[in-house]
């Protein structure tokens, strides 16, 4: 199967289960606990090469999956919402496919709030001086309130990367170094 079929499968995995993970938390009044939970538990993801592997590779059982995160969650201190969540997934075979969701949430989260989400990718860990500033420059530009979801990348060198919906900005240095370095070989 090509990537790209794969990365929509994931992407229609995630969505749904996100969705429906949205109107169980709104019917329950806790949009906003699920939410942190949730970051707390891709932040644990983002850290940790074992949990990776865990969420990502197929040689576990389901059982396997499920004992561990209902282990994570329980020691984590998660609500029984998103713990039984997370169990549901990893009883479905659907790990992989938790990132996808928890981006899908905090989406649906940001809509029924009236907000814009902003995937923001910086070489390196933003203040929180930086990332009001941020949100203001960029809620000037939307014209909504803006919430950010910052990934640290340090082969960027320098910059940010802002998505906020279809518009993509890139002031990151690794790129405008790639595109010196085309210039120069176009002259050269």
């Amino acid at each position: 199967m090509p990537v790209a079929d794969t990365s929509q499968v994931i992407s229609g995995v995630a969505e749904r289960y996100a969705s429906s993970l949205f109107e169980l938390a709104l019917e329950a009044g806790a949009l906003d606990v699920v939410a942190a939970d949730l970051n707390r538990f891709q932040a644990m993801i983002d850290e940790s090469a074992d949990l990776q592997r865990l969420v990502l590779s197929p040689v576990f059982t389901a059982e396997d999956q499920v004992n561990a995160i209902s282990a994570i969650g329980q020691k984590a201190g998660f609500s029984a919402l998103v713990l039984n969540f997370l169990k549901v997934v990893a009883g479905n075979r659907r790990l992989f496919a938790v990132s996808g969701m928890v981006a899908g949430y905090r989406q649906a989260v940001a809509r029924h709030k009236g907000e814009v989400t902003a995937d923001v990718t910086s070489a390196h860990a933003l203040s929180a001086e930086q990332e009001t500033e941020l949100k203001a420059a960029l809620k000037s530009v939307t014209g909504k309130e803006v919430s950010i979801s910052v990934t640290v990348d340090p082969s960027l060198l320098g910059g940010l990367i802002v998505k906020v919906g279809s518009r993509q900005i890139d002031t990151s240095l690794r790129t405008k170094l790639s595109t010196l370095k085309l210039a120069l070989k176009e002259v050269g």
